[in-house]
């Protein structure tokens, strides 16, 4: 007689071990999901020390005399400018976004007036520029002083407090 041996069938396992794997990762991304969101999304505009200032709802801007708002200092943002720098292969170019601080509410009124001559003057100082001009911290402090200096022959020496550039990158 042949000896038989009748082996018994093995319960495949691994098939619920892989759903139970699926479901805790399941269960991990809703719950990291759901704290994004209320951590975000969830959370108010704004500082709540501010909101708390003012219990009526009005603005605290509003609740200061008229004079003072005005001769608080602006900023003004500019378009972006992209341009192509001094380089002597023309390959690299500037894409510049700035804001200007100006002294009072009606020097930014002369700042819109005069927007194409500043654009004119911005355009021709940084294409004049070359990669070597711009790379270092210092002589970005410098452009800025130098945007400064000709925008304050625009709009009058002293009306401008500050430029800040929002966005800097050279390709």
């Amino acid at each position: 007689m042949i000896n038989k041996e009748v082996e018994a069938p093995v319960k495949k396992k691994s098939g619920l071990l892989k759903w139970l794997i699926l479901l805790l990762l399941l269960l991990g991304v809703g719950a990291g999901g759901f704290f994004a969101y209320q951590h975000f999304v969830g959370m108010p505009v704004g500082n709540p020390a501010d909101q708390s200032a003012v219990p009526d709802g009005s603005d605290p801007a509003s609740t200061q005399a008229p004079e003072e708002v005005g001769s608080q200092p602006q900023l003004f943002s500019m378009p972006p400018f992209v341009v192509n720098l001094a380089d002597p292969l023309g390959r690299r170019y500037l894409k510049l976004s700035l804001e200007i601080e100006v002294k009072n509410k009606s020097v930014l009124e002369k700042t819109e007036k005069a927007m194409p001559r500043i654009k004119d003057a911005l355009l021709l100082l940084l294409s004049s520029k070359s990669y070597s001009d711009l790379a270092s911290m210092e002589n970005k402090i410098a452009l800025k002083n130098e945007i400064i200096s000709r925008l304050g022959q625009i709009v009058g020496n002293g009306n401008v407090s500050n430029v800040y550039f929002t966005e800097f990158i050279i390709q």
